[in-house]
């Protein structure tokens, strides 16, 4: 049976947690089906409260790159992308409110899902990415939706197109995450669950499928485009140039092409 996902409850809280500690919580297609699996069983379950995170250093780097390598023809690549899109549909539509927990390093694939949530909390020392330019790609995951609600997208095409690392505090700033502490990350959550179990968590729940409701053809929309994206942008010399400097950890030398 995989790992790759854990899942457990108590009382109404649910807890996923990434579980590929020694590749970052690298997302490969097993991971994918897991995470998807078992948040299909969050959703159908009678929690009221949802808490991603990882085990381990990091949150998640993102796409697993021999993954990407390997989903090199049209239907291997659509099956992934479709993975993706049923994992970010039910995460943004779950009925429960959400808290992405980031443990430490999130990046791409890894960042978009985690903004999907209502509640992106984050260690001060945590880095935060989204670096698909890096290799000459585009956010997946539903990552230009979710940059442009919470930074607008003046900014969220600046911070897509630089690709940089932020830290924690800097994402805290700019309005991408929502805290970063200081204090132990487990606490903070804690702090925001017992919160959550006080407050008339029915009525917030009803709220957020109205707000998020008439968002979802939006985000469909843009996931579409993504999947789009992503495949015209694999075929670029920019994207096998992006791969090949990563792979032999150089600076990539891009050629607009």
């Amino acid at each position: 049976m995989s790992e790759t996902v854990l899942l457990n409850y108590e009382n109404d809280v649910a807890t996923v947690t990434l579980n590929r500690p020694e590749q970052l919580n690298a997302m490969n297609e097993e991971l994918l089906v897991d995470l998807k699996e078992k948040l299909g069983e969050v959703q159908r379950s009678e929690a009221k409260i949802l808490v991603i995170t990882g085990n381990g250093k990091a949150f998640s780097a993102g796409g697993d790159m021999k993954m990407m390598l390997q989903a090199s023809g049209p239907d291997a690549f659509n099956d992934v992308m479709s993975k993706i899109k049923e994992i970010v549909l039910t995460l943004y539509q779950m009925p429960k409110v959400t808290i992405s927990a980031l443990n430490g390093a999130t990046a791409g694939l890894g960042l978009s899902i985690a903004l999907a949530s209502d509640y992106v909390i984050a260690k001060s020392d945590a880095k935060v990415a989204m670096n698909f330019i890096g290799i000459g790609l585009i956010p997946d995951g539903g990552g230009h939706f979710f940059m442009e609600q919470r930074v607008g997208i003046v900014k969220a095409k600046q911070l897509i197109w630089e690709g940089k690392t932020l830290t924690a505090k800097e994402a805290e700033q700019l309005e991408l995450i929502d805290l970063a502490t200081d204090l132990e990350l487990n606490e903070v959550v804690e702090g925001y669950v017992k919160q959550l179990k006080q407050a008339p968590i029915l009525a917030m729940i009803q709220s957020k499928e109205i707000l998020n409701g008439e968002q979802v053809s939006k985000l469909r929309s843009i996931l579409e485009a993504e999947t789009n994206g992503q495949l015209s942008m694999r075929q670029t010399e920019d994207h096998q140039e992006g791969v090949q400097a990563f792979l032999n950890k150089r600076k990539p030398q891009f050629k607009g092409q």
